[in-house]
């Protein structure tokens, strides 16, 4: 499967790559602050470890694309994402498990520059969708969804299973 491939998009100063190992202590510490801003850092257990292993190991479970701010040389986003099949369509779609800017780069268009690299990539990959979901209090967010066109599934409940219920499930 190919890897995302280097681009730079608007603004000039901005540019995205592929996450290497050496990003793992980045893109800690931006779940870390996504976590942090959707009130739910207690729920954080990844470690350098995990993610060294899931993202970068002999099975890749997921894919990380970094935001780089060229005139600070600072890393300032990511979007992490991984592939799922949409059988109705009998072609794979992208998944988008995060997407974070860290706050004083907002509104620069890095958000938009991930996502559009996503596009472009589910486009390579023949890809249906893109996927994705968002807590209903983050307004800006939503509002920057809609903006793009994305619409919410009003008709779908997403569901989780974790923790003693999914251990219980396995039995």
């Amino acid at each position: 499967m190919p890897r995302p491939t280097d681009e730079r998009p608007d603004p000039e100063s901005l540019s995205l790559r592929s996450a290497r190992e050496a990003d793992v202590p980045t893109i800690l510490r931006f779940i870390r602050e996504l976590a942090e801003y959707e009130k739910l850092l207690d729920e954080v257990d990844a470690d350098e470890d995990s993610l060294r292993r899931h993202l970068f190991g002999v099975t890749r479970h997921a894919e990380v694309v970094i935001a780089r701010d060229d005139a600070s040389g600072e890393d300032i986003g990511f979007a992490l994402f991984f592939h799922n099949f949409s059988t109705f369509r009998g072609r794979p779609g992208i998944y988008l498990e995060d997407l974070y800017v860290r706050a004083s780069f907002r509104g620069r268009g890095a958000g938009l520059a991930l996502l559009r690299h996503l596009a472009r990539l589910a486009r390579e990959r023949d890809c249906a969708r893109i996927d994705w979901a968002v807590l209903d209090w983050n307004r800006p967010a939503i509002e920057f969804y809609d903006r793009l066109g994305a619409r919410p599934l009003e008709d779908w409940i997403t569901y989780r299973l974790t923790g003693e219920a999914l251990e219980r499930l396995a039995g």
